[in-house]
């Protein structure tokens, strides 16, 4: 979470995460703002999670915090809240490679501009929905497992194709294994941007960065690693 943080800057506008969980990319976001001498006021949050009970503890744990934030509870694929919202920021850590995502029901959703994701799993869905929810100049991040990257099952080679066409995967950082307490699985971080000559840093229209940050991080038990804040600064200035 502080890696996406860090490299997205999000230090102004709207932020959303679709599967937010009980908030940590949101409670992150604003400390790094504070962190930067920010506004809060400055960015509006908002978020949607299918957990009934996870959307209550997202709540508490922004209004604990003084944050104002619009999370809504329910299924983001079959009834998404925020219809209309397009965002400036985007970080999301969804559930990797779901299988019981309601995808045989959605085949015809008009978020499936590059490809209609397989039914047995979400993690196209995830990406082409972040996509739909970014503004013109939006940039998303967003945590999946490393299968994502080179995966063909279902058509997933071509929608991957069919974005890479359309100049919207900006740079991909592979992580090291062990990063999560509740998954062995390893994961990546894929960073979409809607216009890349967007005058914020420079034209890289024609370009995707490759960061492969799989041998850093240290070992804090038998079963965890951890990123170090140098290694997060190292990563986030490439």
């Amino acid at each position: 979470v502080k890696l996406l943080v860090e490299m997205l800057e999000p230090y102004k506008g709207r932020i959303y995460d679709g599967c937010c969980g009980s908030g940590g990319m949101f409670v992150q976001s604003e400390k790094f703002v504070e962190e930067h001498a920010g506004k809060i006021g400055d960015v509006s949050i908002y978020g949607q999670e299918s957990n009934p009970t996870t959307v209550k503890l997202a709540k508490m744990n922004l209004a604990i915090r003084g944050i104002d934030a619009n999370i809504q509870f329910g299924d983001t694929f079959t009834n998404d809240l925020h219809k209309d919202l397009r965002a400036d920021f985007i970080m999301a850590n969804p559930p990797f490679n779901i299988s019981d995502w309601k995808g045989e029901q959605l085949r015809d959703d008009i978020r499936w501009k590059y490809g209609v994701p397989p039914v047995g799993n979400a993690n196209y869905a995830w990406l082409q929905h972040f996509i739909s929810k970014l503004a013109p100049n939006g940039t998303a991040g967003i945590v999946l497992a490393n299968g994502s990257m080179n995966s063909n099952t279902g058509g997933e080679g071509e929608i991957r194709k069919n974005m890479i066409d359309a100049r919207l995967v900006d740079c991909m950082v592979a992580l090291p294994a062990q990063l999560f307490y509740n998954t062995m699985i390893p994961a990546c971080l894929w960073f979409l941007a809607k216009n890349k000559t967007n005058g914020k840093f420079r034209n890289r229209e024609n370009e995707i960065l490759f960061i492969d940050a799989r041998k850093l991080g240290r070992l804090i038990n038998r079963r965890n690693r951890e990123l170090e804040y140098e290694e997060i600064t190292m990563i986030s200035e490439t």
